[in-house]
């Protein structure tokens, strides 16, 4: 495979992480609303073309792969145009602001060359994979329920910010933090067929939630128990995974959220304390090195990414449910 041409759209923070971990790719241009942050990214990756216009992004030919990290309300719209043009897309989580919004793109992908990932990130920290192969391994035994909680404490004006207006966001924690920890739990325990839940502001003046609590169960009845907050004031990442002979727990995701750690707590056949094994990782994250490489594969065995947009469809069709039963129909009526 020659190498890979990458455009991005959006060079805000997250923009500026996908564009550290092209790896063996090139980036070749990038574009945002404000030229000027275009093209502080552009200047760091030269020669690298800065637009201020995102058509052409998808209009150049020798673009490959296109990366989308803008807020929600245009996630959909440029991933469907990059897909009828046929490139490679990596497009931010939650890749729409409602279910109905990725429709048209699933249809668009069944004609199309393009192979489409959604950044579901969290799934390629360093806990998360070594949890992922323990839980493979079945040293835990059949897996049976999950425990997750994900949250931050705001600051000061998030009130005003671009999360809490629903036009834009499509909603607010559940949609932010929370497709997180169901594309998670997806990931570990398949489809969920019972869907239950509530979202709920408590504290933040604004049209969006600030705390989800979900309870999610497949057809075998596994479940996952999720709660996401704003309002947890001291930033908190907690994963617990319980099977027949024992427990994984991922915690931490690195700086303010503490340092990534998983621990294995194994059960012995007469019970009792289980056998700890803890692993630590202060080191810098690469998960965004990892996904990208990943996809990077994904294009050159013409292989269907692992978190693709069938999966954020199905976690957006949860939180769907959620607002839909907890009064936030405003969050599901884009204007």
């Amino acid at each position: 495979m020659s190498e890979v041409k990458v455009g991005i759209i959006g060079c805000g923070l997250i923009g500026q992480k996908r564009a550290k971990s092209l790896q063996v790719a090139q980036l070749i241009a990038c574009a945002d609303i404000s030229f000027e942050r275009a093209r502080a990214l552009a200047d760091r990756f030269a020669p690298c073309s800065a637009l201020n216009d995102w058509r052409r992004i998808i209009d150049r030919s020798d673009v490959d792969v296109v990366i989308i990290a803008t807020p929600h309300d245009s996630l959909a719209e440029m991933t469907h145009a990059a897909i009828l043009a046929g490139k490679h897309v990596l497009v931010e989580k939650p890749a729409g602001r409602q279910a109905d919004e990725l429709k048209p793109l699933l249809m668009a992908l069944q004609t199309s060359p393009s192979l489409v990932r959604v950044g579901f990130n969290h799934r390629y920290h360093r806990a998360l994979r070594k949890a992922r192969k323990i839980a493979a391994s079945e040293e835990i035994g059949k897996l049976l329920f999950i425990r997750g909680r994900y949250g931050h404490g705001g600051r000061v004006g998030y009130e005003k910010e671009w999360r809490a207006k629903p036009e834009i966001s499509g909603g607010g924690e559940l949609i932010d933090q929370g497709v997180h920890l169901i594309d998670l739990s997806r990931s570990f325990l398949g489809d969920f067929a019972d869907i239950k839940g509530f979202a709920h502001t408590y504290f933040w003046d604004m049209p969006v939630d600030d705390n989800a609590f979900l309870t999610l169960s497949t057809k075998s009845r596994q479940t996952a128990f999720l709660h996401v907050s704003c309002t947890e004031w001291k930033n908190l990442f907690s994963f617990e995974i319980y099977g027949t002979l024992g427990k994984l727990h991922i915690e931490g995701l690195g700086g303010s959220y503490g340092v990534e750690r998983l621990t294995h707590y194994k059960m012995h056949p007469q019970m009792g304390p289980p056998e700890t094994t803890v692993w630590e990782y202060p080191m810098l994250d690469d998960s965004w090195d990892v996904e990208f490489a990943e996809f990077l594969e994904d294009i050159k065995l013409g292989r269907t990414p692992a978190a693709g947009l069938a999966d954020a469809h199905a976690a957006l069709s949860i939180v769907d449910h959620i607002y839909r039963e907890s009064g936030y129909a405003h969050c599901q009526k884009p204007s």
